[in-house]
């Protein structure tokens, strides 16, 4: 079982990261990661990340402090 983020630009569309992910063995394990890196990624434009387990969705989240979703 893999976990992995996909980065996004505010209208969905895959940019790079600015902080080169790895996969994950559990979900715990890439929450935490995005949550030592997210302003990184942030600032070095994604707006966004969607979490998969094995390619399948999850959920997405915003990278915006102020952001709902």
């Amino acid at each position: 079982m893999a976990w992995t983020w996909r980065f996004e630009k505010a209208d969905g569309t895959e940019t790079a990261p600015a902080v080169e992910p790895e996969e994950f063995p559990t979900q715990g394990d890439a929450e935490s990661w995005i949550g030592e890196v997210w302003k990184e990624l942030s600032e070095g434009g994604a707006d966004r990340v969607t979490l998969f387990e094995d390619g399948t969705e999850i959920y997405v989240m915003s990278l915006h402090a102020d952001a709902e979703s």
